[in-house]
This record gives C-alpha cells, structure tokens and sequence, in this order.
C-alpha cells in the first residue's frame, strides 16, 4: 500500500515537473509583437565594401546594416532567441555580423547566430535574460548580390518589420564617384559628406507591425573601386570637427546643441561595421531637410538618423591575416581612434 503511495506521489511529480518545464519552454517562444522596437536604423550601402571572399568585383555588393534596440514588453524575464527578419533568399545572400550592447558607451560584443533561409529569419541568443520592461541593444550586417547591372546600377530594398517601431530611420548611402542617382520614393532629405559621397534618408515614427516601405534605387558608376577603398586613398579633413575621438566628440566641439541630437543618445551603441565608421559620421554631421511620411507620421527635422558612437572597427572575418590587421589600423586613423603616431607604431608590430 505504502508502495503505491510513492508510486502516484512520483507520477504527480513528473506531471507537474513536465508541465512546468513545457510551460518555461513555451515562454522562451519570441513573439515579436511582445518586444517592439524603440528605434531602428537602417544603413543600405551600395558597393561600400567587400568581404575578402567575394565572387567577383564585376558583381557589385549591396551591404545593409542595421541595428535596434527592443523592449521586453511580455511580461516576464526572457531568456529564449531573437528573431530579425532578412532577406535570406536573395541572390548571394550572407550574414556578416550579429552583436549586442551589453553595456552603455562600450563597444558590441558578437554572438554565434543561425539563418533560417526558408523562414527568412536570422536568431541569435542574447548572452543576459532581457529583463521585463528593459530595453537590448543589437546590431546586424549582411551582404546581397543583388545588385542589377545594366546602363544603370539598380536594386531595390524592403523594409520588412514583425513589431512596431517608435522611430525609424532608413539611410541610403550612395557609392563615391556614382552619378545620375535616383531613389524612389523620392526624399528631399540628402546631403554629401565631405569626401563627396551622397546620402539620402528618410524618418519615420510609429511605424507598425508589417507595414511595406519598399525603396529603389539606382545610379552609374565607372569601375570597382568600392567608398572604402576611395575613402581610404584620402586623408581625413583636417579641421576641429573630426580631431575627437568619437562621434560624440567631434559633434561637441562642433557646437551642436542638445534639441538636434539623433534619436538614440550616447548610449545607443557603436559603429555598424565599417560603414559608420566612415560615413555615418556625416549623417549626424550633415544631414538636413525635411521628413517624409509612409503611412506614419514623419519625425520633425530636429531628429537626425542616429551614427553610432564610441566607434569600434572590429569586423567578423573568418580570415584575420596581417593584411587585415593592417585595414583596421587604417580605418582607425581615419576615424580619429589614434593618432598617427600610434599608428605607425602598431603598424611596426605587424611587419
């Protein structure tokens, strides 16, 4: 009798062992509508750069970069896998980055990730549980082929969203030396950055779940030479807006005041890549015009798109020779994070 006691005593426990593990396993599921977004850039960037793999400098690459912060509406302490739509599909399609900001003014930190091609999803697993109502920080690149060449470059770019966004910036950056440019929609909202090259953007606020921003682009350009490459071959501009050491720096010494800082504030995260490095600098120095609507209300022309601060050049690179090591210091200088002196020193130890 005692032994059938244990018996049903050891069959509850099991059950609600079970029911319980099922239940914490069904709460790690990512619902999107449960972590909107409180601000997303988008960087799609025609011929920047190439990875060291590419095919051929006769097809022309299309990096996007894009990074966000969400927040953990569900209710409870997550600890499942983020979920970011990409277009897994498409010709030449691949995942270069994934990273997060675990802390404030310090630079991403990367996080192994998976593609689901068929679902178009990239996931990653965030190294912390999100708490409730906090907010996570991350930022993602990947390249496409998908890049039309005819007598004119074209391509398009969707915007796909699973969650509302609160503000939205999407940046268009054309290749330098590209002529006869042409985006649609159209945005009087554009400038160029003191190497030349033009930027175009567009901003957006309460932006919900699904909503198609689809965007074309196109233009001409002679030869392969990638911006960075080009940016590369030039020296810096020499004046008190780019002797600082980050972004933030450099916009202080400019005078900038306090109602025309980007949406995301110091916090917001680094660099994307290469490319903010670079160029997105410009974005927040520059940028001007008015806002554009696209089924939401447009953010007013105090907001600019947002560059990332405290730059940091590390890229993923399955292949870190010398050579590469030798880029990064290059693009640090350029970027005013050393000086020249400490670039030709760090360059010695890698001869």
């Amino acid at each position: 009798m005692l032994k059938k006691k244990w018996l049903a005593l050891l069959v509850i426990a099991s059950f609600f062992a079970s029911f319980i593990s099922s239940k914490a396993s069904a709460e790690a599921v990512y619902q999107a509508e449960k972590f909107p977004f409180k601000e997303m850039q988008v960087q799609v960037m025609p011929e920047f750069d190439y990875p060291e793999d590419w095919e051929s400098r006769d097809i022309p690459s299309l990096l996007v970069g894009q990074y966000g912060t969400i927040t953990n509406k569900s209710g409870q302490d997550y600890d499942g896998k983020i979920e970011i739509p990409v277009p897994a599909m498409e010709k030449g399609f691949e995942a270069y980055l994934v990273a997060e900001f675990p802390e404030e003014n310090k630079p991403e930190v990367q996080r192994p990730y998976d593609v689901d091609k068929e679902k178009g999803i990239l996931t990653w697993k965030p190294a912390k549980a999100i708490k409730n109502n906090e907010t996570y920080k991350f930022v993602i690149e990947y390249y496409t082929k998908s890049i039309d060449v005819n007598d004119k470059k074209s391509f398009t770019y969707q915007m796909v969203n699973n969650a509302e966004i609160e503000q939205l910036d999407v940046v268009f950056y054309a290749p330098m030396e590209a002529k006869e440019i042409k985006l649609e929609p159209k945005t009087e909202n554009n400038t160029k950055n003191e190497y030349g090259e033009e930027l175009y953007y567009y901003q957006y606020k309460n932006v919900k779940a699904g909503e198609n921003l689809k965007y074309s682009f196109s233009y001409k350009k002679d030869g392969t030479e990638s911006t960075m490459e080009a940016i590369n071959k030039k020296q810096p501009p020499n004046d008190e807006n780019h002797s600082g050491v980050t972004a933030t720096d450099q916009v202080n010494k400019g005078g900038t005041d306090n109602s025309k800082r980007p949406i995301i504030g110091v916090g917001g995260a680094s660099i994307i890549g290469i490319a903010l490095i670079i160029a997105g600098l410009f974005v927040f120095l520059g940028l001007k015009g008015s806002s554009r609507t696209s089924g939401t209300k447009a953010l007013g022309t105090k907001h600019k798109p947002q560059p990332k601060q405290q730059p940091n050049t590390k890229r993923v690179n399955n292949k870190s020779d010398n050579s590469e090591e030798k880029k990064e210091l290059r693009k640090k200088l350029l970027t005013g994070k050393i000086d020249q002196e400490m670039y030709e020193e760090e360059m010695k130890k890698l001869i």
